[in-house]
C-alpha cells in the first residue's frame, strides 16, 4: 500500500509511526521550520524529525496548493491514499482527487461536533462527557467530509488537554489502520455527518485565556482544565500575569462570602477563591519565569499579599 502522510505536530507522530511500521510511508508532508526563541533557532516540525529518523522523504510547501511540482510529485507516486492528521492546511479539490481510495483524516472529535483548530480544549471548556476521535473522507469543506469510523473516550472531572491530547493522539494510528483496510474490503461505509448537529472550536487567543470570575465554578474550572498546561488560563495577583493550571470546584458549603476573585482562604490545600454561585480551589499555578507548582510547594517560600484575582494588572 502506498501512503503519502501529512500532519505537523506531535499529535500526528503517533499516527505516523503505526502507519511506517504497518505499511511505509511514501512521502511525508508538514508545515515549514520556524524560528524560536530569541535566538531565532530554526525547529523542525515534530512529523519532520520523525519521518526523518525513519528515512522518509519529507517536503515542506509553504502553500501546497500553490506547488506545482509537490503536486505533480504527489501524483507520480499515485497514493492507494493520503492521511492527514493535524496537518495545518487545506487540501485544494486536485490534491484530493490524487489518492486510489482517497483523502482519509484523523480528526480529535466525535463528529459533527467541535470541527475546527481546538476540539480538544473545547471538549474539555464545554464541559462534556465523552469525547474521541473520528475519520472522515475529506471533502473542500472543513471537518465536513463523510464520517468513516469513531472512537469514544469518557471524560474525567480531573482530566486536562494534555491528557486528552496524549490518549487520543495514541489511539489515532490503529484507527486509521482500521479505516484504511476496513474501507478497502467495503466493511467500513461512509456516513453523511449530520451538518445541523455540527458545532465550532476556533483557534484560542490570548482574550479566552483570562478568567473571567464571575463564571460558573463548572465554567472556571473546564476553562482551566481545557488549557492546561498550555496556553493556560491566567489571572492577575500581586501585579503578575499568572498561570492556572489546576483546580477543582469546593463541594458543600462556602468557606466565606466573597465577590467573583476575591481570595477567601490560602492553606496547603489550595486557595479557594469565590466565583459566580460558587468557590473554585486553586491547586497549581505559573508564575512568569517560573515553574509550575503545587500551591503547597509555592508557599513554602511565598506569600500572596493582595486579596484579589484581577481581570489586568492594574
Amino acid at each position: 500500500m502506498k501512503i503519502i502522510f501529512m500532519g505537523t505536530p506531535d499529535f500526528s507522530v503517533p499516527s505516523l509511526k503505526v502507519l511506517d511500521d504497518r505499511y511505509g510511508v511514501s512521502l511525508v508532508v508538514t508545515q515549514p521550520d520556524k524560528e524560536k526563541g530569541r535566538g531565532k533557532k530554526v525547529t523542525f516540525p515534530p512529523v519532520k524529525e520523525e519521518a526523518l529518523k525513519r528515512n522518509i522523504p519529507v517536503k515542506q510547501p509553504v502553500r501546497l496548493r500553490n506547488d506545482r511540482a509537490l503536486i505533480e510529485e504527489m501524483k507520480t507516486i499515485a497514493p492507494d491514499y493520503i492521511i492527514v492528521v493535524a496537518y495545518g492546511q487545506i487540501l485544494s479539490e486536485e490534491i484530493l482527487a490524487i489518492p486510489k481510495y482517497g483523502c482519509i483524516n484523523l480528526h480529535a472529535s466525535l463528529l459533527p461536533k467541535l470541527r475546527g483548530a481546538a476540539p480538544l480544549n473545547f471538549a474539555l471548556i464545554e464541559g462534556h462527557k465523552e469525547s474521541g476521535a473520528t475519520t472522515m473522507l475529506m471533502d473542500k469543506g472543513l471537518d465536513t467530509g463523510d464520517m468513516l469510523l469513531v472512537r469514544k473516550i469518557e471524560l474525567t472531572e480531573q482530566m486536562n488537554v494534555e491528557e486528552l491530547h496524549d490518549r487520543i493522539s495514541e489511539m489515532g494510528g490503529e484507527l486509521l489502520v482500521e479505516t484504511m483496510e476496513g474501507f478497502m474490503r467495503g466493511s467500513v461505509k461512509p456516513q453523511p455527518q449530520k451538518h445541523e448537529e455540527s458545532t465550532y472550536a476556533p483557534l484560542i487567543d490570548k482574550d479566552f485565556q483570562l478568567i473571567h470570575w464571575d463564571s460558573s465554578p463548572f465554567a472556571v474550572h473546564n476553562l482551566v482544565r481545557g488549557l492546561s498546561p498550555v496556553p493556560g488560563a491566567f489571572s492577575y495577583l500581586d501585579g503578575q500575569k499568572v498561570k492556572i493550571l489546576e483546580t477543582e470546584v469546593v463541594e458543600g458549603p462556602k468557606v466565606a462570602e466573597g465577590a467573583p476573585g476575591e481570595i477567601l482562604n490560602v492553606s496547603k490545600e489550595g486557595i479557594i477563591v469565590a466565583a459566580g454561585e460558587g468557590q473554585i480551589r486553586i491547586l497549581r499555578l505559573q508564575y512568569p519565569g517560573k515553574k509550575p507548582m503545587m500551591v503547597r510547594d509555592f508557599l513554602n517560600g511565598n506569600t500572596i499579599s493582595e486579596k484579589y484575582f484581577k481581570r489586568s494588572e492594574g
